[in-house]
């Protein structure tokens, strides 16, 4: 018996030592449960948040996307007449500008629609019908564009910045329309620097018909 003594102090003394642990963390959880439960729910929540809100997106984000690909998809289409149509080489470089500034938009638009689970407007499904749906404006008809393929020298220069001229007009009326109802805001700046760049385009573009 005297030889089992120690084992067995030893053995109340990790009962008493496994005791007081937990009764130590038993009184911290009691007296901080809801500042480290509420702070971890928080981390979680904010981790959780900061994505979504990053990809938030309305209906107004998606119209403006579907609409401004086929849009900006014209412009292109427009601008690559240019170079073997074109007389003036303002007007070439005007073309090229619309080319390098929409072609990467274009590519943006198509991401953010298709990461948002939404239709991505098909290549080729450019409408030439003229009509605004969705807000989309300044779209040429067939008859513009196959006018505008015809068109050479002087006569392409002016057909190609009246019709440019409208069709900027379309799309800063569509950004305007982005920046005051979308909520992505990636699209909302993007919005912006269409707004800036074509307007300039535009008085750029009245100043070249007014040079005749």
């Amino acid at each position: 018996m005297t030889h089992n003594r120690p084992t067995l102090r030893r053995a109340a003394a990790l009962v008493a030592a496994g005791t007081a642990c937990l009764l130590l963390t038993a009184c911290g959880g009691d007296g901080d449960s809801t500042t480290p439960t509420h702070g971890s729910h928080a981390s979680a929540s904010a981790s959780a948040s900061a994505p979504a809100s990053a990809g938030r997106h309305n209906a107004a984000d998606t119209a403006f996307a579907q609409g401004m690909i086929p849009h900006h998809r014209q412009a292109v289409e427009m601008a690559g007449l240019a170079p073997d149509r074109a007389g003036s080489a303002q007007v070439k470089k005007l073309a090229e500008d619309i080319e390098k500034a929409q072609e990467p938009e274009i590519r943006t638009l198509s991401g953010w629609l298709a990461s948002w689970g939404e239709d991505v407007p098909a290549e080729g499904s450019t409408d030439h019908s003229g009509h605004t749906m969705g807000g989309m404006g300044g779209m040429m008809t067939a008859e513009d564009m196959d006018a505008l393929k015809k068109a050479k020298g002087r006569a392409f220069d002016r057909a190609f910045l009246k019709m440019m001229i409208e069709h900027h007009e379309g799309a800063v009326d569509m950004a305007r329309a982005e920046q005051s109802g979308g909520a992505h805001a990636p699209a909302k700046k993007m919005a912006g620097r269409i707004i800036t760049s074509q307007s300039a385009e535009i008085d750029l573009m009245k100043q070249l018909l007014d040079r005749g």
